[in-house]
């Protein structure tokens, strides 16, 4: 006899239909911590970098969109990269918000299913996004005088749209994979969201075409974009070296930091996660690993934007003001109509 976790109660299933019985039931999702006195701390902590995480993208995007000035490939790309990870931590935090508020750490095995999607689809989109504006660096930097005819805005709509494409493909092609196997139980994933990985840990069917596709395909689409943004780096190296001035060389290297910042925060704790894996998993480095992978990044990128960005800086000063004159406004007007009744 083996319990499964299921929604309220858990029921007891023979070993004969033990198999393909996650579709009615799900997986238990063990969190960052299985203490209760540590559960409020998380909640108002995780609740605070989500809420830092939606405003701050969301001003970007706002800034980006209201100021003409900053209607330019780089900060087209920026904005779809802010929504990315509006998507990319909303796939996560809600959800574990709700798992600590509620106590439960029960999942259904459709939401688990959508969980994986939609993570998959805003974590490759980041990586796409990354080497598409390092892309965008390297011919500003190299190439300025051909820049504004190499990045037409016919061609920045299609790098843009072809990373939703070929991202959109790649995570449905592995959630399809996944509903090909069973799961025996007990399904419980030692982790704070549905991954992959743990995922293909704890199928009883064989996972050798899943194994062989996520080596293959998500190798090919992961490391891809991260040579591209060595290659375009590189080059921008030695284009910044060819300046002779050095202001001409800081003002080239400037124009890069934000970016590169992004690129540095995003592949280091990406390849913790992923290739540099602890040697001791229940000891929950990895779930720490994880938190900087899809919370801590996305909270900072629009920080590290913001405030090294005089553009933006300058459209969300413009933002503030506008809404201030608006709200002294509205007083007057409201002052006004109280002194005539």
């Amino acid at each position: 006899m083996m319990t499964l976790p299921g929604p309220p109660q858990d029921r007891q299933i023979p070993d004969t239909d033990r198999r393909n019985q996650t579709g009615t039931y799900g997986f238990l999702l063990m969190g960052l911590s299985e203490r209760l006195e540590q559960q409020p701390l998380l909640f108002g902590l995780f609740l605070g970098m989500y809420l830092i995480t939606i405003w701050g993208n969301l001003l970007i995007i706002l800034a980006i969109g209201s100021d003409v000035h900053l209607h330019t490939p780089m900060y087209l790309f920026l904005a779809n990269l802010s929504f990315s990870d509006i998507g990319f931590i909303s796939t996560v935090i809600p959800k574990m918000l709700n798992n600590i508020g509620s106590g439960s750490k029960w999942i259904s095995y459709g939401r688990c299913l959508t969980q994986l999607y939609f993570f998959g689809l805003f974590a490759d989109l980041d990586n796409f996004l990354l080497a598409v504006m390092a892309l965008d660096r390297y011919v500003a930097i190299s190439q300025p005088l051909h820049y504004a005819i190499i990045m037409n805005s016919q061609r920045c709509i299609l790098l843009v749209a072809g990373s939703w494409v070929v991202t959109t493909f790649h995570a449905l092609v592995h959630t399809l994979l996944v509903t090909r196997l069973s799961f025996c139980g007990p399904n419980i994933i030692p982790h704070f969201f549905c991954d992959l990985v743990p995922l293909l840990k704890l199928a009883c069917s064989s996972t050798y075409v899943n194994d062989l596709v996520l080596i293959l395909v998500a190798g090919t689409l992961l490391i891809g974009p991260f040579v591209c943004i060595l290659t375009s780096y590189f080059y921008i190296v030695l284009a910044i070296l060819r300046i002779d001035s050095p202001k001409g060389k800081q003002k080239a290297f400037s124009n890069c930091t934000s970016h590169l910042s992004v690129v540095s925060l995003f592949y280091t704790t990406a390849i913790k996660v992923y290739l540099c894996p602890p040697s001791s998993p229940s000891g929950g480095k990895d779930r720490v690993f994880s938190v900087m992978y899809t919370v801590v990044t996305p909270m900072l990128n629009p920080f590290i934007y913001s405030l090294r960005n005089r553009d933006i800086k300058g459209a969300l000063g413009k933002i503030l003001r506008r809404n201030m004159l608006n709200t002294l406004s509205w007083d007057r007007k409201v002052q006004i109509s109280k002194i005539r009744s």
